[in-house]
């Protein structure tokens, strides 16, 4: 039986791995920055060879994207200088390492939803350290290790959009949500759902030695939408009777500049892993009613 450690497993998407745990015949270990300072590499080193740890799923992450802009050094530690620690054990030891990105690499400015290896240019600290965690993980190479970024993330868990606009739409009358960025929601659990199902594939996705060994995958939900859309939808389908207003990003001034355009194609990982992913009012219905707010 693999063993897999599990990091940031109290953020989103590692608690819906941990929801989905029994499901799947693998001996997980659950750490959070309390349990292990992935930061350490001594530390991190340490667990790996007393647990035995075959794969590294790295849920770990600083997404305070405004204030990032003011801790930079946080945010580098978690995003970058953690990464490159969990790289480089993961090649020593030669065990496998999946990695959890973001669609802020991107300076969100592209007309077509962004492949691969579209070129990156991210617009503040959180994308330029997400970014530099996926540059080492790339340099230093761990054998059929992947990188997967997603965008929007939402869950039954932890805080996000969907929690926030439930919230307030219970408070108030009317919302004023942003309608000139666009991109797709990510249902952690359908994310969650990916990763453990593409385990058992890591080995065979290496066609040639001549590739790199560490692959980048795009993942979110299916469809196409703002934030506006989202709020209109989420409010829809949880019955409450708060109006949506669109307003324009300029209307809503954030420390950190976000993309415009986050639309992630996802033709490489469904092809490459034979994913099937959920469109996205699908997913939004599912979370509404595990969370007991679809009316």
């Amino acid at each position: 039986m693999l063993n897999l450690l599990v990091t940031g497993s109290s953020g989103q998407v590692g608690s819906e791995i941990q929801a989905l745990a029994t499901n799947y015949k693998y001996n997980f270990f659950f750490t959070d920055k309390d349990d292990l300072d992935i930061s350490n590499e001594n530390e991190i080193n340490n667990f790996v060879e007393i647990n035995n740890v075959d794969i590294i799923i790295n849920c770990a992450a600083y997404t305070a994207v405004d204030k990032a802009e003011e801790d930079k050094e946080s945010a580098d530690l978690v995003n970058h200088l953690a990464v490159k620690h969990l790289a480089q054990i993961s090649k020593e030891k030669n065990i496998k390492l999946i990695h959890i990105s973001t669609d802020y690499v991107f300076d969100g400015k592209a007309h077509m939803p962004y492949i691969e290896d579209d070129t990156t240019n991210p617009n503040g600290i959180y994308g330029k350290t997400k970014l530099d965690g996926e540059i080492a993980m790339q340099n230093i190479n761990p054998k059929n290790s992947i990188i997967i970024r997603t965008s929007w993330v939402y869950s039954s868990f932890g805080a996000n959009f969907v929690k926030t606009m439930l919230r307030l739409g219970k408070e108030k009358d009317s919302l004023g949500v942003i309608f000139d960025q666009v991109g797709t929601p990510t249902y952690a659990k359908d994310l969650a759902k990916a990763i453990l199902e593409i385990i058992p594939k890591l080995d065979s996705h290496v066609k040639h030695d001549w590739e790199s060994n560490v692959k980048i995958y795009h993942y979110s939900n299916e469809g196409v939408l703002s934030w506006y859309d989202f709020a209109k939808e989420i409010m829809k389908m949880a019955k409450l009777d708060c109006k949506i207003n669109p307003i324009e990003t300029k209307q809503y001034p954030t420390p950190a500049k976000r993309p415009h355009y986050s639309l992630l194609n996802k033709s490489k990982i469904k092809n490459e892993f034979n994913i099937n992913i959920p469109y996205w009012k699908d997913s939004l219905y599912e979370c509404l009613k595990t969370m007991g707010e679809k009316k």
